[in-house]
């Protein structure tokens, strides 16, 4: 069985398993992303996310299989990006990270994941998704375009706070009105 739900402190060893996960495909296979290990993303990071409510998981058989960090806590960066609309911070949802175990991919997990970000934006009254990553992503620059999201510009970026990388994307889809409720 699969669910998706808000991760809690005993999930932190899998999700760092899953980031190491990461990292040490990256290594053998070569990388799509930026990240580096002991940088980001990290257990710390992990940890924030878990304690701020943002952290989310995709859990099948009692096993995480990836995460998606959320939130309305949009990085500096992006004040300087001109936006499609112009909107109120609170207005706004940003995915900060979509991790998915590479022996796991290929089954629809980062989909479902971006997906659920999107209901749990409009379910907050948000009314754009955005988010970033690097021009090099492919994999991740076709499933957001494939969700909806538009590229609304290029420009540099500290990954996770801490990685400076250039030429990397930001995009953003509008989403669509639905009735909200605060149940789940």
């Amino acid at each position: 069985m699969c669910i998706i739900r808000q991760a809690i402190l005993a999930d932190i060893d899998m999700i760092e398993d899953t980031y190491n996960e990461h990292f040490n495909h990256e290594i053998e296979h070569g990388a799509f992303t930026v990240f580096k290990k002991g940088v980001y993303p990290t257990k710390k990071d992990a940890m924030k996310a878990i304690n701020t409510g943002a952290l989310y998981v995709y859990e099948e058989n009692d096993n995480i299989a990836g995460s998606i960090i959320v939130d309305k806590e949009q990085p500096i960066e992006y004040n300087e990006i001109n936006w499609g609309k112009d909107l109120r911070a609170d207005e706004v949802m940003v995915i900060h990270l979509l991790m998915v175990r590479p022996s796991m991919a290929g089954k629809g997990i980062a989909s479902a994941l971006v997906k659920y970000a999107m209901e749990l934006a409009k379910n907050n009254w948000c009314k754009v998704l955005r988010l970033d990553t690097g021009s090099q992503n492919i994999p991740a620059v076709s499933l957001y375009k494939k969700l909806g999201f538009q590229i609304v510009a290029t420009s540099s970026m500290k990954v996770g706070g801490a990685i400076e990388h250039n030429n990397h994307l930001f995009l953003e889809t509008v989403l669509q009105s639905t009735t909200h409720c605060s149940c789940r």
